[in-house]
């Protein structure tokens, strides 16, 4: 994928309605994607909402790792450009940039692309060249040293591969740590999510200890009446799923 951020921070509803979420006439390699920061973190505690991410975010503390694992969703495609990615990371949620890694499944023009990347976002994602397909299993984790050193790691347990890479950004805020699902952005706002069914997310751990640990925000991701994507609530504080509703 090219300059689409795969993975971004959820963006605000005020910001939304500034950028517009209707999609590119543009091919779906074609964005620069970005995985963005938490857009709009409204709602009750500990259930709110946002314009571009689904899943769980655990704040209040000071993050130095997250982990999980997860199946490669498939998905499916018409004939319009969608998006959509699996990751896990820490800050975003509050803050503005995220260290994250995870897959993508995206549909261009009506054919399923799939692919995995990294992301220190506000940097644009690099992709691993490994093959990712629908069923695979997947697990990642995110580490920092707490001073600016980070190593991502992400694996295919069914192909057999991994990528570990080691990055630096001093200026990490660590105040969130996340496992979620995402509607990818481009510079011209969040971009439509591929139906991508549902995704089983498990092994959720947050500093060693199950996510749940945490109460952590059950994040439903949505814009205006449509919501885009639900999530279930935590299974022995590790296990829940994203299931998909509109694009």
């Amino acid at each position: 994928m090219s300059a689409v951020r795969r993975h971004t921070i959820a963006v605000s509803t005020a910001l939304l309605t500034v950028l517009g979420t209707a999609a590119p006439t543009v091919a779906a390699t074609a964005p620069t994607l970005v995985q963005a920061p938490l857009a709009h973190h409204g709602g009750g505690l500990l259930h709110s909402t946002s314009g571009n991410w689904a899943g769980y975010a655990a704040t209040g503390a000071r993050f130095t790792s997250v982990s999980a694992s997860w199946v490669q969703p498939a998905v499916s495609c018409s004939g319009s450009n969608t998006w959509s990615s699996f990751w896990v990371g820490l800050d975003g949620d509050g803050s503005n940039s995220v260290e994250q890694t995870g897959t993508e499944a995206d549909c261009s023009s009506g054919t399923p692309v799939y692919s995995s990347w990294y992301e220190m976002y506000p940097q644009y994602p690099s992709n691993f060249s490994s093959t990712v397909r629908p069923g695979d299993h997947f697990t990642a984790s995110v580490t920092t040293n707490g001073s600016g050193s980070f190593t991502l790691t992400l694996s295919d347990t069914t192909a057999g591969w991994s990528h570990t890479v080691n990055k630096s950004l001093k200026s990490a805020a660590l105040a969130s740590a996340e496992v979620i699902a995402e509607a990818p952005s481009s510079s011209s706002g969040v971009l439509p999510l591929s139906n991508f069914g549902s995704v089983s997310f498990s092994g959720a751990k947050v500093n060693g200890q199950s996510l749940g640990g945490f109460n952590p925000d059950n994040i439903t991701m949505g814009s205006g009446s449509t919501t885009k994507a639900t999530t279930s609530g935590l299974s022995g504080g590790s296990a829940f799923s994203v299931t998909w509703k509109h694009s």
